[in-house]
């Protein structure tokens, strides 16, 4: 039987998108281009009517006012602004109807049409970009933090900061593990490291993500063989029924490239069929030093108190954004995985873990500075 491909595909690792969003992005069509970005915009905009304002930004401690748009709490900032401020590249292409910015070793490539995105050849997910008056948005944090700056709000003054990260000197590129058929998908990105100093420590570090990129493969092809199984037999036992491909994808995302660390996650998506799929988010934190994996209290500069401090960190938070759990907060152990951002360290709860599908996985950052005293 053949099967049907939905024509916009969801992803657990996609916050939650607002149905004016996807609307606007299905009403923009293959027209001409008008005004240097391409035509079908006038129905993204009207359909959209973004709020776009002045807002303040300390921009590398430079204060201005740039034009921005809030959007179900994410700040969308314009291309142009990126290109005027940041001094990023940045260009709109007519004939695939894509953003792309450049800059600081990487390519991110921007199709408001499909809401997709893809980051130095992968394919990442997030809020989709929208165009409005003939100006491509992005969400500001999902962007910029992936192009190697750092995000911060003065509730006070109400003004965002956007500070250029002192990354380590090095590139990293992508390879995959790729193999689709009709019927179902692995396909695993993970990253390699080049040009960093310590040679033997990045081959050290190079072999650990390949092979577990690669056992991550193994297991995941075990898992689509049994469930197509399963969803043949389901198939031939109801022969109107028409499952989507069965997927095991693997995103990765650099989330800290300073002091001689890096820190990742695998976001691991399975959909197995059933109502939707679920996601595992493997982590790693190296020093780059020695090739090997940091712990959580090394991490937290051996401090005594890091468990303490992480979980009133967390509890503190769950209570300001006033989260619903579906059981209580109990703290967590040494041995939880973590990673890091710019200035902190990092822990997400699981898909059900503690919250709702719905959520996501919500992510909960102690300050460096915590672990100083």
């Amino acid at each position: 039987m053949k099967r049907m491909k939905p024509a916009l595909k969801a992803h657990p690792n996609m916050p939650k998108k607002i149905a004016a969003l996807v609307t606007a992005a299905l009403l923009v069509v293959s027209t001409p281009a008008v005004g240097g970005i391409a035509g079908g915009v006038a129905a993204a905009a009207e359909s959209q009517q973004l709020n776009v304002t002045s807002q303040p930004y300390n921009i590398n401690g430079v204060l201005s006012n740039v034009p921005s748009a809030n959007v179900e709490g994410n700040t969308y900032i314009g291309i142009r602004v990126l290109n005027e401020t940041l001094g990023l590249g940045t260009s709109w292409d007519p004939k695939t109807r894509s953003v792309t910015v450049t800059g600081r070793d990487r390519t991110f490539v921007a199709s408001p049409d499909d809401g997709s995105y893809t980051l130095n050849g992968q394919v990442i997910y997030g809020n989709p970009a929208i165009i409005e008056n003939d100006t491509a948005y992005l969400p500001l944090r999902f962007v910029l933090e992936r192009m190697g700056y750092g995000i911060s709000y003065d509730h006070g003054s109400k003004t965002v900061g956007i500070d250029t990260i002192q990354e380590n000197a090095l590139s990293i590129e992508t390879s995959t593990i790729n193999k689709v058929t009709q019927e179902q998908s692995l396909i695993i990105h993970y990253p390699v490291i080049s040009g960093y100093e310590n040679a033997e420590s990045q081959t050290k570090v190079n072999d650990f993500l390949k092979k577990e990129a690669e056992a991550y493969a193994v297991t995941g092809q075990q898992a689509l063989s049994q469930a197509q199984k399963d969803v043949s037999e389901l198939e031939d036992a109801n022969p109107d029924l028409a499952m989507p491909p069965l997927s095991f994808e693997g995103t990765y995302t650099i989330t800290y490239n300073e002091d001689n660390r890096l820190s990742l996650y695998v976001d691991y998506y399975t959909y197995l069929g059933g109502a939707h799929g679920m996601t595992e988010r493997v982590s790693y934190t190296f020093d780059l030093k020695t090739g090997e994996q940091l712990s959580l209290r090394e991490a937290a500069n051996n401090h005594e108190n890091y468990l303490n401090i992480i979980n009133a960190s967390i509890r503190e938070q769950i209570k300001e954004r006033k989260l619903l759990l579906l059981n209580p907060f109990e703290g967590i152990a040494s041995d939880r995985p973590f990673y890091l951002k710019h200035g902190a360290v990092v822990i997400s709860f699981g898909q059900y873990e503690y919250t709702a599908y719905a959520e996501g996985m919500p992510e909960f950052l102690t300050s460096f500075l915590a672990f100083s005293e």
